[in-house]
């Protein structure tokens, strides 16, 4: 992935736990989501997230949620890696309930 890396640490009915990695500079498209819930906690680093009409940053133990259809994006302004867990809630969490509104994930410009 352009962006960097994720892998599932933990999952079981209903929810999925997820340890993501972004790139510095690198962001994901802006997307929503159906049948899924995301929280996502800062292990380190800085997220700059847009959610809706709502743009703002979080850093280390910091934390924000994202309900299912809402538009939501994720970037990394900083030059070290972002670290973050993703949990997942709802009832349907396969990676394709992804509906994405660019054409792909990366780098900034």
């Amino acid at each position: 992935r352009p962006w960097g890396k994720f892998s599932v640490i933990h999952s079981g009915d209903n929810y999925l736990v997820k340890r993501i990695t972004v790139k510095p500079g690198a962001k994901f498209a802006a997307q929503m989501h159906l049948h899924r819930a995301e929280h996502w906690i800062v292990v380190s680093g800085t997220a700059c997230i847009t959610k809706g009409e709502e743009i703002f940053t979080i850093s280390e133990n910091e934390s924000t949620f994202i309900p299912a259809n809402t538009v939501h994006t994720l970037k990394n302004p900083a030059t070290i890696p972002l670290e973050l867990i993703e949990i997942q809630s709802g009832t349907y969490l396969a990676e394709d309930d992804i509906i994405r509104l660019e054409k792909h994930s990366g780098y900034l410009e």
